[in-house]
Formats: structure tokens, C-alpha cells, sequence
């Protein structure tokens, strides 16, 4: 009777291991996991074949040798047999961990192989697409011969090491702030930076007559001294971004003290504890939120005089008292287009802004409930639509500006019974105009660089960077149609035409000094072409006189009389002189002429601006 072949298993004897193969263990797992080590390591099974020939570019594993052409030699099965029971000795996790760092060490060497080739693939390739391009490029020099080795080269290197700098350029200088990576600045020459900045006519054709003294702003500004700069900001006119240029981006000896988290900085004089400046990132608001022209000429005088007397002694307040007739207010402001600023303020109480705190004061006192009654009956007037804003008579949005910059006390302050409404709005408007006019210094929100270029003329001030034109704003969202554009201008009639003096003065005002800053130019360069060729006379004589000195029997035998050559020089030099003063003399007529022909066709124009006023043309 034949047994199971389980049963016959069982009766026979325990097989031996084989030579160098380590005891067979309870696990079966580990077992087998043994085993595969052990026919891995010796030279002749299938896994040590495919072992010790891995993929090309492949490396071996986390203990491999070097990469090798040629296969690596066979162990022997002694080495193998010794490194397979210390490998099994080991924990379980650490075997695992070791396997797992051994894979991941094959892919990376498997990247870094990848990328190693694939950047010498792409670099010859791009030398056969230089090569190509170069070929084409210098095929008329095929004649002369053909280029070796080593200029291809020498050329290759050129060309990456140019591309090499332009990427560093691009890194270094951006194009927005460096002059070396604009293309137009090859092709064309610098443009005019007051140019398109305001996208204005070409011609500018005057409407109203200014002496000299209006269009010639030159303060003296002795920031040492007790001169002061009054910012009178108009609410919506751009003055918080004109204030933060005045305390941030201005080159002064001593500059402005801003410290992070605070709206105010310190702009102390050099060397004193007084400030310069007046205004609201600098002493705050002082007189008011938003004091006007009648809150300020009354009140910065005594705010200023009151900080200076608590730190004086008694015995110096009074040569102080004396020397404040000496001191100078120079007041300055911006405007706006008075639709874009309506709008802009509707905006702005539309979210829930109320200027509570503007005091008013006029004439010693604030007004009354009756003389300025509230449009609003809530803690503000958020969320109120266009109509009801347009609709209530009390908006002091209604002609801000004319009212801000006029003298309040002319009218009787905000009692409308004072005088008839058309002959207040007359006086307020003239009033306005004048203190305008004569205001160190006012600016344009829709001319941002030419707000700028004046600034700097008037005080003799840099800025730091230059201003910024922004064309789209919260006002320039809103979208109205002709009826109520006509309403808001209806509504702002004294401001419309108060805009239209200040920009017709303003506008005349930069070509004045465009013009005079050309003017300059060109009597320096003139003064510098005189300097020019009397060095090149003065040099001609000397060397005329050394030849003289060196040689004076000769000149002698040649020139029997010796005086001859002074009197020829003397001649020249005359000669040359006429012919410069002539010349300048002609320029001068020339310009005379075109300023009398500028005089006839604007016969109406002031004497004071004889040199200018004629044919106003905007500078390019």
C-alpha cells in the first residue's frame, strides 16, 4: 500500500543546507527572504546576472561601486555567504529602512544621470543650431576660408557669455528703471517726462493776462530760518498722496522722522526742534480737520507761536513777539476738476465719511445749527444714492473748493442774509481767485508732473522719486450721463470757473518756466562756446610766440619788421571779436523780432510779460 507523499515526507530524513546557506528558520517569510539574498550573491544564478548588469546610467545600489562600462567580476560564494547571515541578523524595520534608502538612492542617481544628459543633449544641440545660424550668417566669408575648431569655439563661448550678461542685466537693472534696456532709448531720443503724462492739447492758447510777478513763483526758502509751509488740503483733491510726498520723498539736510504705525512724522529744521512744515502728517490737525483759508490765516500763527513760547523763557518772548513780523507763511494747495471731485466725495460719504470734526470757525466763533444746517439726520449718511446727495441746498460738497480758499469774512461767514446771494457768490469767487494767485504755490491732481516740476522751482526743493499720474479712480467708475454731469456742473458753477483760472495760471506758469529753464540753457552753452575759443585763441598766440622766441634770427631776416606779427595778431583777434558780437547781436535781434510779432498778434497781452506772453507754445 503506497503512502501519501505527505506521509513519506514526514519518515524521511531532514535534508542538509546547502554549503554556506544559513539554518532554516521558523518564518517562513524571512526564509525565503534569505534565500533570494543568498542566490543573489552567487556568481552563477539569475539574480546575481541580473544584478550585476543593471540599466545603463543606472547605478547599482546604496553600497555600489562606481559605474562601469564593463561588467563587475563575480564574488565569490564565500563573500556571499558571509555577507547574507549579517544582512539576516538584522531587525526586520531595519531591513526594510535599508531597502527603502536603497531605492530611493537608485532614482535619485537615475535623476541626476537624466539631467546631466538631457543638459549635454540640449547644449549640443544648440551648438548645431549656432552653428547652422553662423554658417548662414558669415557664408560670404566662405571664400576667405573655412572656420576651424577652435573659433567656433571661441565663438560659442562669446555668444553665451553675452547671453550670460543680458540675463544678469535683466536681474540687476529692470527694464522699468534702467535707461540700458530700453530699445528706445536707441531708436529715439529721452522724451519729454511733462509730455503725456496729462494727455493735453498740443497748443495751449491763454485765456487770461498775468504780469511776471504771477507767473514767476521763486520763494527764497530758508528752512534754517522761521520760514513755514501751510498745506491747506481740500478734501478729495489728491492732497493725502501730495502730504506723504512732502514727508517722505523729499532730499532735505535733516529729513522727516516716520516711524511704522504712525500717521504723523517729526520735520524738524536742522539743528533746531521746530518744524518747517504745517500740515497734517506733520503737526496733525492743528487748526481743524480740513481747516479752510480763514480757519488757517488766523490760526497758525498763534498754534505755532504757542508751541515756540512754552519752551522760550519769559525773558525771550518778547524779542521772539518782535521777530514774528519777519516770519513767512507760504501757503500751498492742489485742486481737482470739480465733477471728478463731487463724484469722488459722494464716494466717500457713500461709505460712511462725515468730517464731524471740522470746526468752521469764522470770524471767532462756529456757525449755528441755522446758519449751517446737517443734509443727514443718522450718525452719518452712508448709503445715500447720487439724487439725495445733489438735492440737499446745505452740501458743503456744492463749490468746496471756492468756499475753502476765500476769505469768509468778506461775506459775513455762513450768514446768507448778509448780502444777496449773486453779489456773495461774486465776492467769494474773487476772493478765492486772489488768494490763488498769490499763494506761494498750488497744484493740479490732473498734472502730476507738472505739479512736481513747479514745486521744486518754487522752493528750490528735489523730490526723491518722481509723482505719479493715476488716470483711473473711484471717481472715473462712475458712470453718469450727460443731464447729471451738467447738474454737478450746475451745482459747482463757481468751482468750474475757478478751475479754469487755475489752470489757465498753472499751465502758463510751467511754460514760464520752461522757457527761462531754456533761456538759461542756452546762455550757458553760449558762454561756454566764448570760454572755448578764447582758449583756442590764447593757445594759438602762445604757440606763435614760442616760435618766435625759438627762431628770432630768422624771423628776423624774413620779416624786417618785427611789429608785423603783433599788429596781424592783434588784427585777427579784433576780427574775431566783431565777428561774436555780431553774431550775437543778430541772435538777439532775432528774438526781439519774434517777440514783436508775438506782441502784434496779441496786442492785449501785459507789458510785465513782454518776453513771454505773445505766442504761448507748450514745451516739447
Amino acid at each position: 500500500m503506497a503512502l501519501p507523499a505527505c506521509a513519506v515526507r514526514a519518515f524521511e530524513p531532514p535534508r542538509q543546507p546547502e554549503r554556506g546557506a544559513p539554518a532554516r528558520t521558523t518564518c517562513p517569510r524571512r526564509h525565503s527572504r534569505v534565500e533570494a539574498e543568498l542566490a543573489a550573491s552567487r556568481p552563477g544564478s539569475v539574480a546575481a546576472s541580473v544584478r550585476a548588469d543593471p540599466p545603463r546610467g543606472v547605478s547599482h545600489g546604496f553600497h555600489s561601486r562606481p559605474l562601469l562600462d564593463k561588467p563587475r567580476k563575480a564574488s565569490s560564494s564565500l563573500a556571499g555567504a558571509a555577507c547574507a547571515p549579517l544582512f539576516a541578523l538584522l531587525s526586520r524595520g531595519r531591513r526594510r529602512r535599508m531597502h527603502v534608502l536603497r531605492r530611493r538612492w537608485d532614482l535619485g542617481s537615475l535623476c541626476r544621470v537624466l539631467l546631466t544628459r538631457g543638459l549635454a543633449a540640449l547644449g549640443h544641440s544648440l551648438k548645431h543650431v549656432l552653428g547652422a545660424i553662423f554658417s548662414k550668417i558669415f557664408s560670404p566669408l566662405a571664400s576667405v576660408g573655412n572656420m576651424d575648431e577652435k573659433s567656433n569655439k571661441l565663438l560659442l563661448a562669446l555668444v553665451m557669455l553675452f547671453l550670460f550678461a543680458v540675463i544678469v542685466l535683466q536681474y540687476v537693472c529692470p527694464g522699468t528703471e534702467c535707461q540700458l534696456l530700453r530699445l528706445q532709448a536707441f531708436s529715439s531720443p529721452v522724451r519729454d517726462p511733462y509730455r503725456s503724462e496729462d494727455e493735453s492739447s498740443a497748443r495751449f492758447v491763454p485765456r487770461y493776462n498775468f504780469t511776471r510777478g504771477d507767473l514767476l513763483r521763486k520763494v527764497d526758502f530758508d528752512i534754517k530760518g522761521d520760514d513755514l509751509i501751510v498745506f491747506l488740503h481740500i478734501q478729495k483733491t489728491g492732497g493725502t498722496t501730495f502730504g506723504r510726498h512732502l514727508v517722505r520723498n523729499i532730499q532735505l539736510e535733516q529729513p522727516c522722522e516716520c516711524r511704522v504705525g504712525q500717521k504723523k512724522c517729526t520735520c524738524h529744521r536742522p539743528g533746531k526742534r521746530e518744524t518747517w512744515l504745517f500740515s497734517r502728517f506733520s503737526t496733525g490737525w492743528s487748526c481743524g480737520l480740513h481747516a479752510d483759508w480763514t480757519e488757517l490765516t488766523s490760526c497758525v500763527p498763534s498754534v505755532v507761536d504757542g508751541k515756540r513760547d512754552a519752551r522760550l523763557r519769559p525773558s525771550r518772548w518778547r524779542i521772539f513777539q518782535i521777530l514774528d513780523a519777519a516770519r513767512n507763511f507760504h501757503y500751498i494747495t492742489i485742486l481737482r476738476d470739480p465733477v471728478s471731485r463731487y463724484l469722488s466725495e459722494w464716494r466717500h460719504v457713500q461709505r460712511g465719511a462725515t468730517w464731524k470734526a471740522s470746526l468752521h470757525v469764522c470770524d471767532g466763533r462756529p456757525p449755528t445749527s441755522e446758519e449751517l444746517p446737517s443734509c443727514y439726520t443718522g450718525d452719518d449718511w452712508s448709503g445715500c444714492p447720487l439724487k439725495e446727495f445733489m438735492d440737499c441746498p446745505y452740501n458743503l460738497a456744492n463749490n468746496r473748493q471756492v468756499r475753502m480758499l476765500s476769505d469768509l469774512t468778506l461775506v459775513g461767514c455762513y450768514n446768507l442774509s448778509v448780502m444777496p446771494e449773486k453779489q456773495r457768490n461774486k465776492v467769494l469767487l474773487e476772493s478765492a481767485k486772489s488768494n490763488l494767485k498769490h499763494m506761494a504755490f498750488f497744484g493740479l491732481t490732473e498734472f502730476q508732473r507738472k505739479t512736481q516740476y513747479l514745486f521744486e522751482k518754487t522752493f528750490n526743493m528735489n523730490f526723491i522719486s518722481p509723482f505719479t499720474q493715476y488716470n483711473t479712480t473711484r471717481a472715473s467708475s462712475v458712470e453718469i450721463n450727460e443731464e447729471i454731469q451738467k447738474r454737478i456742473e450746475g451745482l459747482n458753477f463757481l468751482d468750474m470757473e475757478l478751475y479754469s483760472y487755475a489752470k489757465d495760471l498753472f499751465l502758463q506758469r510751467y511754460q514760464f518756466m520752461r522757457q527761462k529753464e531754456h533761456q538759461e540753457a542756452r546762455r550757458k552753452r553760449q558762454e561756454q562756446r566764448k570760454f572755448l575759443k578764447g582758449r583756442l585763441l590764447q593757445t594759438h598766440f602762445q604757440s606763435q610766440g614760442q616760435g618766435q622766441s625759438q627762431n628770432p634770427n630768422q624771423n628776423q631776416s624774413q620779416n624786417p619788421n618785427p611789429n608785423a606779427n603783433q599788429n596781424l595778431t592783434q588784427n585777427l583777434t579784433q576780427n574775431l571779436m566783431q565777428n561774436l558780437t555780431q553774431s550775437s547781436r543778430q541772435k538777439e535781434n532775432r528774438e526781439s523780432l519774434k517777440q514783436n510779432s508775438g506782441k502784434e498778434q496779441n496786442g492785449n497781452t501785459s507789458n510785465g510779460t513782454n518776453d513771454y506772453i505773445g505766442s504761448v507754445e507748450k514745451w516739447r
